[in-house]
């Protein structure tokens, strides 16, 4: 009888974690889906329209990938809700997979991993957002898994970490050099750290990306009949070197002796890249990227010649001042025409959906909100940051410090990329930030698990010792 009633309690036991993990199951993803339930229309920004037009108008314009363009055309008729479904089943994925190979991966760890995210990061905002800057931090992550810890995930998972990652290549380009990056460091490292740094993880992360590569050129010619990368990156370059005052400099030392398109406007030239790329500039008399993207090519690689002190000052700068801006929802506010247009060109019965919003009547602000994510985000950073710097000093890199210091890496490496090409902006930097609290919490977890398995031992010791009456 009592070897029934013991097994009768087992069984209540497993029904009931079960059960909630069931529970969790679902309200995990819908709590990384609040703000677009609350919105009741998936977050849009400026850039969103682009990506949606890529299917319907058949050719390339300057830094919106074809491949998420696709990704945002199969959830059209579920108004996207299918894609903010899947973005936040890969984030659940791919966060208890790093739990998993961490060993604290219990239901009440995972729940408080993503309830901590939730409150204090931008990553509900960005799985609640048609683009693609979810995918630069879970992209992250991924690669970390697929290099590090490929042996210790089934063949069908790191299948799987292997096509997420190539697709969040192809989503946008400073993803895949972010990710270009960190192989490339991977690769240098394994000198000291080569049973650390497997070579067929670092084979597995290379081939993800020429995949990625090839995907982007795939779905390029697909839906433009051109083999070609995505264009643009000139003309973002400009835009950067612009507002630094190096073409206005080029412009005042070479417009006596060249027939520039620029130099009859050098002296009425914008303050800033984003007046000169999306403002009403002199930028849109002068054909857009169609009619400027030679000269601006010329002007930057001309220029970088002529001035490599100043680029390399001004880059530098800018990617410093990247890493202190981290402010989440840039950019995803109501006045959104492009975005809105093309909403309602190509899909009207979405835009009578989105027209009820919250975000489009202007009742999203994020003022409170950042006043939590920036102090997290920012703290995050600092405390990766003094765990690499401690494993360096001792020259003992486990698991945690190689987690800290590929999340270090990657954060720098995005700052580098987004802050040179395209100048600082907040949006780049929150669509990072959360992996650094994600990795101050698995770093927490495993520290208090360490403790409270040492105190364990400590009391089964004591208690061995202790002579029974």
């Amino acid at each position: 009888m009592r070897g029934q009633a013991t097994s009768t309690l087992a069984l209540r036991e497993r029904l009931r974690i079960s059960a909630a993990a069931s529970f969790a199951a679902v309200l995990l993803p819908l709590a990384l889906m609040l703000p677009a339930l609350w919105n009741g229309f998936p977050l849009l920004q400026y850039d969103t329209g682009g990506y949606i037009a890529r299917w319907y108008e058949g050719y390339l314009v300057p830094s919106r990938s074809t491949t998420f363009g696709l990704y945002l055309h199969l959830g059209e008729d579920s108004h996207f809700w299918l894609n903010l479904k899947l973005q936040a089943l890969a984030t659940i994925w791919i966060l208890q997979a790093v739990l998993r190979v961490y060993d604290v991966a219990r239901l009440a760890q995972i729940i408080t991993v993503v309830v901590v995210l939730a409150l204090t990061t931008a990553l509900p905002w960005l799985v609640s957002l048609l683009l693609t800057d979810i995918f630069a931090g879970l992209s992250v992550l991924s690669l970390f898994l697929l290099v590090l810890h490929g042996e210790r995930v089934s063949r069908l998972e790191r299948g799987a970490l292997f096509l997420f990652t190539a697709f969040a290549a192809a989503s946008h380009s400073a993803t895949l050099a972010v990710l270009l990056g960190l192989v490339g460091c991977a690769v240098l490292a394994r000198r000291w750290l080569a049973r650390a740094l497997p070579l067929k993880g670092i084979v597995h992360g290379g081939l993800a990306l020429l995949a990625g590569a090839a995907m982007l050129l795939a779905t390029n010619l697909m839906m433009s009949g051109r083999l070609a990368w995505t264009p643009g990156a000139y003309g973002i370059a400009f835009s950067r070197i612009l507002q630094d005052g190096i073409v206005a400099r080029y412009l005042n030392d070479h417009c006596a002796r060249e027939a520039l398109k620029l130099c009859p406007y050098r002296n009425d030239l914008p303050a800033t890249g984003d007046m000169f790329l999306w403002g009403k500039s002199v930028f849109n008399q002068l054909g857009r990227f169609e009619g400027m993207n030679d000269e601006m090519r010329d002007i930057v690689l001309r220029s970088l010649i002529a001035y490599p002190g100043q680029h390399l000052s001004t880059a530098a700068a800018a990617a410093i001042k990247q890493l202190t801006m981290v402010a989440t929802g840039e950019g995803v506010h109501s006045d959104l025409m492009h975005t809105h247009r093309i909403i309602e060109r190509y899909l009207p019965q979405q835009a009578l959906v989105m027209q009820t919003s919250r975000q489009h009547r202007g009742d999203l602000s994020f003022t409170e909100i950042n006043r939590i994510h920036v102090p997290a985000a920012l703290a995050s950073l600092l405390l990766i940051a003094a765990l690499t710097a401690y494993a360096l000093w001792r020259r003992t890199f486990d698991d945690i410090a190689l987690l800290c210091v590929t999340t270090l890496l990657a954060v720098l490496g995005n700052a580098a990329v987004c802050a040179v090409l395209s100048g600082p902006h907040d949006r780049y930097g929150s669509r990072l930030a959360w992996i650094a609290t994600f990795t101050a919490l698995v770093a927490f977890l495993r520290s208090y698990q360490a403790r409270a398995g040492a105190l364990d031992h400590a009391l089964l010791v004591r208690n061995a010792s202790t002579p029974s009456l």
